[in-house]
């Protein structure tokens, strides 16, 4: 009885010891980017792409 309580003793320690290294091996990762801002350059390529499916759409009704 005693050689079995040792024995689960024992397995306990060598499991809980893995699973506190793993837990100490994770550092914090790097600090999040600030919000991207918007310089208008999204906006102007948003209306190109409009404005160019639009022709092409006015090509198709065309033909």
């Amino acid at each position: 009885m005693i050689k079995a309580c040792m024995t689960l003793f024992f397995l306990q320690a060598f499991f809980l010891s893995g699973l506190m290294q793993l837990a100490l091996g994770q550092e914090p990762g790097p600090a999040a980017a600030p919000p991207m801002s918007n310089d208008g350059k999204a906006v102007d390529q948003g209306v190109a792409y409009v404005l160019m499916f639009l022709a092409l759409l006015l090509t198709y009704l065309i033909h």
